[in-house]
This record gives C-alpha cells, sequence and structure tokens, in this order.
C-alpha cells in the first residue's frame, strides 16, 4: 500500500515537470515572444496609426514611430504630430475639435506635389484611434512604409528649397580650405566676379579668405571684386564633425551705420573742443565719462584727475577745493546742496547762477540723458553779468540826471507805451508809471491828463500827435490849466526811431494862480 502511494506521487511529479517544460519550449519558439512585447494594435500588415488618451500617447505603430522622428519639431508626440497633420490638411484644427461630438473623422490632404493621404481619425472609450494611409502606396506595395519616406522626402526637399533660396551666401569646406559644396548665392556671387566669357568651374574659388579656427565666432570681410561695388560680410563659422559650415551674413548697413556714428561722434567732439561752455557728462552711476577742454579751465581741475573718471560727487569736492563753488556757511549745508542738484538735474529742473568769490559769474545748467545719464554744463557768464549791471548803472545815471530837470519828462516808444518818466512828471500829475506800468500808453495817459485839468482841445491834438509817428513835423505846442489854477505849457516832440517826447513846464506858480483867481472873482 505504502508502495502504491509513493508511485502515484513520482507520476503526479513528472507529469507537472512535463506540462512546464511544454510551456516553456511553446514561449521560446512562439515568434511574437521573440519580438518583444505586444503592441496593442493587432495590425499585422503595419500601416500608421496612433493610439492618444488626450494628448498622451499610449502606443503607435513602428511606421507611426518613425513618421513622427522625422519632424524637426522637438516636444510631445502629440505636438510633432499635431504639426504634421496641420501642414497638410487644411481644416484639420476645426473639424478635430468636433471629433467628440462626430465621433469620427475621415480628410484627405491638400498636397499638390504627390498623391493625396487619407487620415482616419475616430473616438472610441475614451481614446482617440488616428490612422493615415496612401491609398496608392498600399495598392503597389503594401508592407512598405510610403508615408515615412515620403515625409523625408518632403523634408529633404524643403531644407534644399531653402538653402538654395537663401539670400546670403553659405558654403561648406575642408580644414585645409577646400570647399565641398556652395548654396546659389554663393555661386551666384562668384560668377558676378568671373572675367566675361569665363564659366564656373571645380573646386569653386573662395570669394572670401580662410575664417577663424574658432567656431561660433563673428569675422567681418570685404568683398572685393573687379566692376562690382565693395560689400561687406559677417562670417559665422560652425564645426560640423570635421567640416566647418560657414554663413556670410551681409553687413553693409552695419559698416555704414558705424561709419556714420563714428563720423557724428568725431563732429560731436570737435565741437566740444571748441565749445566755450565746460560740459561734463555723467553715467548713471555718476561717473564722468566725457568732458571738454572747456572746463579744464573752468573748473580749475587738471586732465589727469578727469580722466579717471571721478564721480559727481568727487568732481564738486574737486571743484570746491579749488573755490569755483559758492561756499555755504558749513559743509553739512552744502552737501544738502549737491544732492538737491543731483536730483534736480536728473528730472531737468536744475538751473543756477554761481557767484564765485575770485568775481567770476558762473550759469549751471543740469540736464537728463538717455539711460540714466547727466549732462553738467558750466558757462563763464562774468561778462554778461558786468554788462548787465553797467546797463543798470547807466540806466540809474540817466534816471537820476533827468529827475534833477525841473521840467516834467514823459518819454513814449513806437508802441506809444510810456518807458521813462522824471520825478517832476510824477509830482506834477500825480502818476507813478512803477505802480501802474499797464496804464503807460499815451492815449490812457491822454484821459489822465485830461481829468486832471480844465476841459481843453489840446488834449485830442496831442493823441493823434503821436499817432502819427511824423519825425519832420514841428513840436505840437498847447497850455493847460490844472484844477488847481496852475497853468501848464506843454510840449509834443516827435523823437527819432518813432518816440515822442511829452515836456510840461509850470507858467504860473500856484499862488499867482489863487491870486489870479481871486481877482476874477471880484470883477466878476
Amino acid at each position: 500500500m505504502v508502495i502504491d502511494w509513493a508511485l502515484a506521487f513520482m507520476m503526479l511529479l513528472v507529469s507537472i515537470l512535463a506540462a512546464v517544460a511544454g510551456l516553456f519550449t511553446i514561449a521560446a519558439l512562439d515568434p511574437q515572444t521573440q519580438r518583444g512585447p505586444r503592441s496593442i494594435f493587432a495590425d499585422t500588415a503595419g500601416g500608421t496609426s496612433f493610439l492618444f488618451d488626450g494628448e498622451t500617447l499610449l502606443d503607435a505603430t513602428p511606421a507611426a514611430r518613425a513618421l513622427i522622428s522625422q519632424s524637426p519639431i522637438r516636444g510631445p508626440a502629440w505636438l510633432r504630430l499635431r504639426s504634421y497633420l496641420g501642414a497638410r490638411f487644411a481644416d484639420f484644427e476645426s473639424r478635430f475639435a468636433n471629433l467628440a461630438e462626430e465621433g469620427l473623422l475621415i480628410l484627405t490632404s491638400c498636397d499638390t506635389n504627390g498623391t493625396p493621404i487619407l487620415l482616419r481619425a475616430e473616438l472610441a472609450g475614451g481614446l482617440t484611434r488616428i490612422s493615415l494611409e496612401d491609398p496608392e502606396a498600399q495598392a503597389t506595395a503594401p508592407n512598405h512604409d510610403a508615408l515615412t519616406r515620403k515625409a523625408t522626402e518632403d523634408e529633404l526637399s524643403r531644407l534644399r528649397n531653402t538653402l538654395a533660396l537663401a539670400p546670403m551666401p553659405v558654403w561648406r569646406e575642408r580644414p585645409d580650405g577646400q570647399l565641398l559644396w556652395a548654396n546659389a548665392a554663393y555661386l551666384h556671387r562668384v560668377a558676378d566676379g568671373l572675367p566675361p566669357g569665363q564659366d564656373l568651374t571645380w573646386p569653386l574659388p573662395r570669394l572670401f579668405e580662410r575664417t577663424t579656427d574658432q567656431p561660433g565666432t563673428a569675422l567681418r570681410h570685404r568683398l572685393v571684386q573687379q566692376g562690382q561695388p565693395d560689400k561687406w560680410f559677417e562670417l559665422h563659422a560652425y564645426q560640423d564633425d570635421a567640416e566647418q559650415l560657414v554663413f556670410a551674413l551681409p553687413a553693409d548697413t552695419l559698416v555704414m551705420a558705424e561709419a556714420s556714428l563714428r563720423d557724428f561722434t568725431q563732429t560731436l567732439v570737435k565741437t566740444f573742443a571748441h565749445l566755450p561752455i565746460g560740459l561734463a557728462i555723467f553715467d548713471r552711476q555718476r561717473q564722468l565719462v566725457l568732458f571738454n577742454p572747456a572746463l579744464l579751465d573752468l573748473s580749475g581741475l587738471q586732465p589727469d584727475f578727469l580722466s579717471m573718471r571721478p564721480t559727481l560727487f568727487a568732481f564738486l569736492d574737486a571743484m570746491r577745493d579749488r573755490d569755483m563753488i559758492p561756499e555755504p556757511k558749513d559743509y553739512r549745508t552744502w552737501r544738502r546742496q549737491m544732492v538737491a542738484l543731483e536730483q534736480a538735474a536728473s528730472s531737468g529742473l536744475f538751473e543756477e547762477t554761481w557767484s564765485l568769490p575770485s568775481g567770476l559769474t558762473y550759469k549751471v545748467v543740469g540736464r537728463p540723458h538717455p539711460n540714466g545719464a547727466l549732462a553738467l554744463l558750466i558757462e563763464d557768464i562774468s561778462t554778461e553779468i558786468g554788462r548787465i549791471r553797467r546797463y543798470r548803472a547807466d540806466l540809474e545815471l540817466s534816471q537820476a540826471v533827468v529827475d534833477s530837470v525841473d521840467q516834467a519828462l514823459a518819454v513814449f516808444s513806437p508802441a506809444s507805451a510810456l518807458v521813462m518818466a522824471n520825478a517832476a512828471y510824477c509830482r506834477l500829475w500825480g502818476h507813478d508809471p512803477a505802480s501802474t506800468v499797464s496804464e503807460g500808453s499815451f492815449a490812457t495817459l491822454c484821459a489822465h491828463w485830461q481829468g486832471r485839468s480844465a476841459p481843453n482841445p489840446f488834449w485830442a491834438e496831442a493823441e493823434s500827435f503821436a499817432a502819427a509817428h511824423d519825425t519832420d513835423s514841428a513840436p505840437l505846442h498847447g497850455e493847460a490849466r490844472l484844477l488847481d489854477g496852475r497853468l501848464v505849457e506843454c510840449r509834443i516832440s516827435a523823437l527819432p526811431g518813432g518816440a515822442t517826447l511829452a515836456r510840461f513846464e509850470i507858467a504860473t506858480r500856484i499862488e499867482d494862480a489863487t491870486g489870479a483867481m481871486a481877482t476874477e472873482r471880484l470883477r466878476a
């Protein structure tokens, strides 16, 4: 009995081992297992199909993966496929947006340089399946990946056309300088420099000297060809394995702009050099970046100090040490004034007149410049201030001389405005020109004179005389009786340039006028 149980157990163990061995043998002989993990597509005939969950790629056929790998765009698979389909199916974006409602979408590509492609998109179970088919290629070669080949050929054709139509010369060269390839723009440049009747030969002649051995750096070259205007190019060389790929970018506009800027800068430097006004320009860090020779004379500073690019406050401190800035009562107040100067100049509001201890007078103007810079202009106006002071002194002397005259005098400009009157005039007519400047016209003052005297037609004649501006006419004489009884002799004369002089002289004193008026009342 014991022997029977042992025999049964041995038979069972042998059967299990035989079954396991059989399973391993079947798995080893299965061709699907040898190819790796099975795809969710049961498409044994190949094809180009994608399976997406939203924008996440779940699976794709080998042809589909090869197709999106050809895309020049880097990013998720959906982005690369979308760029491929959007370029070939005109209404793909709008139609695909309605896929959730329609459930099935079938489109035909708009290619004009080949057979159309059929797009089939369907939404089922929350997953989107997109299939692409080339009907003609499927009919002739059902197992051949025509779409990937077509995408590669299209990409190659576009790259060739892009380089052919590029307006800049592009070429490849070996380390020894021999040209391997050149685009159409390079060939046209070479052909333009050939003598008449000569054709292009290989190897192609070089248009430019050897480029730098450091790839990525730009070198500027001038292309000189017989019978052609000189052209400037910037050469950008990039290492590609053992070869160099060189791009020649046109630089004529840049060279002309730099030359114009250089000429303009030289003109400014020459102008600043002859400018009598001291100019100091500080950058946004308030360091001196530009000054002219006049600043040396006006500031009393040495060229070596200014060449060290001092700050604005160091510049003002140095001027203060040389008594070229008005001295305040204390240094702290002076520093506050300099900070206010910098702030006001930055906003374009600073303008002051400095009276120096040496007797000189400076006009200092601060102006903001682009990018936070600051320009300080220092002008010596001592001569102008002296001239103004002398002019004022002359005016005061002239006024004093006129005030010493007993006759009442009033001078009117060609525009009939009162420009001068002496003290006798103010006492006679009770009119102060300094306090009533707006009422200084001849017509207004005629009304004033008439109001302080007895009615007299002389004032109308005087107004007409002054309005005529006739320098050749004889002076107008007349008399006026003031309200206090005094008799005034009036004389209106025309001066050169259209000015008018009015002179008034008292003919009867107030005592005599009072006696004469009393006598007349007794007679009456």
